[in-house]
């Protein structure tokens, strides 16, 4: 899949050995359809998502902003 990305692309790759439950594992792969690799590497990716979404909402009414939401969304005024 990375063969030719310019190795500056390439995403650093960890092998790593854990023990999982074996039923928790084969029913995340069959309703993800995919592997192994790909069924963890999303749900890491959620993870991740989760502690972003965590770190945003404790920022809520926090910040002022100023936004035009038809300009941003470039939507012609009616």
């Amino acid at each position: 899949m990375y063969a030719r990305m310019p190795q500056k692309l390439k995403p650093k790759i960890r092998r790593v050995t854990s023990n999982l439950p074996a039923d928790l594992l084969e029913e995340a792969c069959r309703v993800s359809g995919v592997g192994v690799t790909a069924t963890l590497t999303r749900g890491l990716r959620l993870v991740k998502r989760g502690a972003a979404l965590t770190k945003a909402s404790r920022l809520r009414g926090r910040l002022k902003l100023d936004v035009d939401l038809l300009v941003s969304r470039e939507r012609p005024r009616r």
